[in-house]
């Protein structure tokens, strides 16, 4: 088995043009700025388009990752699309993108894991990358989470919000110089038994239909804290890392008040947590993606930086991933 170092080498995003903010929720919602703010942080969020799709929200943040480092379609080998909400129950979304780009020899396929989706197909595309399954991969993180939510549900239609991200990941031999580059580690955690504290109320095998979010909020965010922690520990441990080696933390952006959670959790100073959550609120598996291409586009994330990862979401699901981002040779 080659070993090898998985870089993540570009990060691309796209948000629906469409922005809708606390104040134009009030008018078909029984809610306020002041209460979403002062529970969630969140100001606005994206909305996609009627006639727009999961898929072309992915294909757009794929294609400005790809711009980024002077790459096309045909350089890419694996394709995974972290989506809750894909365009058809099959085919994979991933497989459109892989005919949209040219990228006519990947692989391509789904992952769902909700909010930490993205965070899951990360490890996924590693661990193919380091077996010698390719050389490039695309991990695109995309939602289009409006389309499953019951606008008449205060408690859960001001959560969320559209839109894609994506990186680029490049595997290469190990040497000296870029081993302490790429993934540097990455855990994934599952447990069923709280199912029914996040999930969606419908499927092709159960009601035969799409259903809507359903979420006891309290129960979610005593899980995330805890549960973000432990894992985050568990990352910084098999990279042998300690957070005074990260330079940022890039966490899901599903509530401010998590994430200040975690940010004391660790330690860490308010200048080193990349937040979105009051611009985008909680895009799913786009949020981290998202959020690191933010955080890169501004010029806070830079070549040679360590970044942490993490997120939860139904399942319940959650992971960690630590990451040196970018190339020895940039």
């Amino acid at each position: 088995m080659p070993d090898m170092t998985v870089l993540m080498t570009s990060v691309g995003s796209y948000l629906p043009a469409n922005v809708v903010t606390n104040e134009d929720l009030t008018k078909f919602v029984d809610t306020s700025d002041e209460w979403i703010q002062q529970r969630t942080g969140i100001k606005q969020r994206h909305i996609v388009a009627e006639d727009e799709k999961t898929s072309d929200l992915a294909q757009q943040a794929a294609t400005n990752a790809l711009d980024r480092i002077g790459l096309t379609g045909a350089d890419i080998d694996l394709i995974i699309v972290a989506t809750s909400t894909p365009d058809d129950t099959f085919p994979s979304t991933a497989t459109k993108i892989q005919h949209q780009l040219g990228a006519t020899t990947a692989i391509a396929f789904d992952v769902q894991a909700v909010c930490a989706g993205f965070v899951y197909a990360l490890d996924v595309a590693d661990a193919m990358l380091r077996t010698g399954r390719g050389r490039r991969a695309l991990v695109i993180g995309a939602e289009s989470f409006s389309k499953i939510l019951d606008w008449e549900d205060r408690s859960t239609c001001v959560l969320f919000g559209d839109g894609a991200g994506a990186v680029v990941l490049e595997a290469r031999d190990r040497t000296d110089t870029n081993d302490s580059w790429g993934i540097q580690s990455s855990v994934l955690h599952a447990d069923g038994a709280h199912r029914d504290i996040l999930y969606v109320d419908g499927g092709p095998s159960s009601t035969k239909t799409v259903g809507h979010v359903r979420m006891e909020g309290n129960k979610v965010f005593r899980h995330a804290v805890d549960k973000l922690a432990s894992v985050m520990d568990e990352a910084l441990d098999r990279a042998e890392m300690t957070v005074a080696d990260v330079d940022w933390l890039v966490p899901h952006q599903a509530n401010i008040r998590i994430i200040d959670g975690m940010q004391k959790k660790m330690k860490l100073g308010p200048e080193r947590v990349v937040k979105t959550v009051h611009l985008h609120a909680n895009t799913s598996a786009a949020s981290i993606p998202l959020a690191l291409s933010a955080a890169v586009d501004d010029g806070r994330v830079q070549n040679g930086h360590v970044v942490a990862f993490e997120a939860i979401g139904g399942g319940l699901v959650w992971g960690a991933a630590l990451v040196k981002y970018g190339m020895p040779d940039c």
